[in-house]
């Protein structure tokens, strides 16, 4: 069985609904009309809906309780329900091909009706407010005839509510079902839905994937087929990763899938969000993933939780790359060559000799710049709020440290030839944020910023208006993406 990618209409208009049909039509195999989201006159024509898009349809009325709009009284969405069911035409591909009926719903008529016409019942299940744990058990008790679809989806507390959903699946091997965590832990359950063996994956329009009343952790058609290549995943499909939180903007899967894409194998490599490391390395173990990219803010936590690492690891301190062979983990660092290969073009030297620089922020990515700075001979100053931690990483290479704020512009300006920003503040979608806003650029600053989502953060602006030559962290990820790569395949990346 392949998963069919259903993409969710949600429109105040049947218009505007046919529109997002014929504008995503070629990444999707069925719609879902949410009429609980049309206009009220709107609800009046929807009866014609599956022959006006040519597409097989599921009927959807779903109550503002399981997450929809609908707040009208039990009699009147049956009677709305009916209405899809109603005049059936002799030719299929005219009536709804699939009904969404809850399991507490119990009208008779409905279900005969649905029967008799060929539309094939989704009974389903929406937890709203935490996880569901017995899968498999509730599988079968939705489930009233051999012909009907069991739909279970909830929301995730945390990413180990999506594990314990991977392991019960197993369990429901040959069952027609639908299995998804909804929100941003839940997004692995959408993008793997053929691994967890679930007959349809939902996807919305790019502008509702975006938009931040996208709760529910949807994707567009577009980026589920092109990026993360679903129709593609099977069995003996490769999986790999990255992993931290919030993980709100990375363009790390962009870049390996086309990878793989350009070099045939037959991979993916999705983002995976957790509180904490140890329950994203218990998600990989319990998928089967062979590699995670490791970023903000488990670059230092998760070096316990590792077999081996390299030397270079060791040194830094910090680790963004792990492998995972013969059932444990080995660490490696690739942002410290990575970095250094992105700051020497930036640059357009072949070295850090005679350059004071700043380095703003000690955690896991300013470890391994400031290790990659060190190596290319340049001089520096660390600066950090939590002045333990900012001394604890110069000492590691006898660079001067301070704490970050105004009382120490002065020992910035001294140390401003190349200014390194290294933490998250100002990262989407908190752009509003300046780490170093107290201080003036002058222009003869190079400012490299190693957020890249957005393209020019605040403080870059700032820079680029003072005239300084400035550059974000985009050729950082994708130089140290490329050694990933390799690691994890064993190839040269080709891009």
């Amino acid at each position: 069985m392949k998963t069919k990618i259903c993409l969710v209409l949600t429109a105040q208009t049947l218009k505007e609904d046919l529109a997002l049909v014929e504008l995503y039509r070629p990444w999707i195999d069925l719609a879902e009309l949410r009429v609980d989201c049309l206009n009220p006159e709107e609800r009046l024509h929807f009866r014609k809906f599956p022959e006006l898009s040519n597409i097989p349809c599921i009927l959807t009325i779903r109550r503002k309780s399981d997450g929809g709009k609908y707040v009208e009284g039990e009699g009147a969405r049956t009677a709305l329900l009916a209405r899809g069911l109603a005049f059936a035409e002799t030719d299929p591909r005219k009536n709804f091909s699939f009904i969404d009926l809850e399991e507490d719903l119990q009208v008779p008529s409905i279900e005969e009706a649905a029967r008799a016409f060929g539309t094939r019942i989704i009974r389903s299940m929406h937890n709203m407010t935490g996880p569901e744990t017995d899968i498999q058990a509730h599988v079968k008790r939705l489930r009233k005839t051999r012909d009907e679809i069991a739909k279970i989806a909830f929301m995730p507390r945390s990413l180990s509510d999506v594990t314990n959903l991977f392991r019960e699946a197993k369990g429901c091997t040959g069952e027609d079902v639908i299995l998804i965590a909804m929100g941003a832990f839940g997004m692995p359950s959408r993008i793997l839905a053929p691994i967890l063996g679930s007959f349809i994956t939902f996807t919305t329009s790019e502008d509702m994937a975006r938009s931040g009343q996208n709760t529910l952790g949807q994707i567009d058609p577009v980026t589920i087929n092109e990026i993360y290549r679903i129709r593609e995943i099977g069995p003996k499909t490769r999986i790999f990763g990255i992993t931290g939180n919030p993980l709100a903007a990375t363009s790390s899967p962009h870049i390996h899938n086309k990878g793989y894409r350009d070099q045939g194998l037959d991979a993916v490599y999705l983002p995976i969000r957790a509180e904490t490391v140890e329950e994203a390395l218990e998600f990989a173990e319990e998928v089967g993933i062979e590699g995670l990219s490791v970023t903000y803010p488990f670059k230092e936590s998760v070096l316990p939780n590792l077999a081996q690492i390299s030397s270079q690891t060791g040194e830094i301190g910090a680790c963004n790359t792990i492998l995972r062979e013969n059932g444990d983990w080995r660490g490696f660092n690739t942002d410290a060559p990575g970095f250094s290969r992105a700051l020497l073009e930036f640059l357009g030297c072949e070295n850090l000799k005679k350059k004071r620089v700043s380095i703003i922020g000690a955690g896991g990515a300013a470890r391994a710049i400031a290790h990659a700075v060190h190596a290319l001979e340049g001089r520096a100053c660390i600066f950090n709020r939590t002045t333990d931690k900012a001394r604890e990483l110069a000492q590691q290479y006898n660079f001067k440290w301070a704490t970050l704020d105004a009382g120490n512009r002065i020992l910035l300006e001294s140390y401003s030839d190349i200014i390194i920003q290294t933490t998250n503040l100002g990262m989407s979608p908190d752009t509003e944020h300046d780490p170093i806003d107290f201080y003036s650029f002058s222009g003869h600053e190079a400012v490299y910023d190693v957020i890249y989502h957005p393209e020019t953060t605040r403080m870059l602006k700032r820079a680029q208006k003072a005239g300084c030559r400035i550059c974000n962290g985009y050729s950082m990820l994708k130089y140290q993406a490329y050694l990933q790569y390799k690691l994890f395949t064993g190839m040269e990346y080709e891009g």
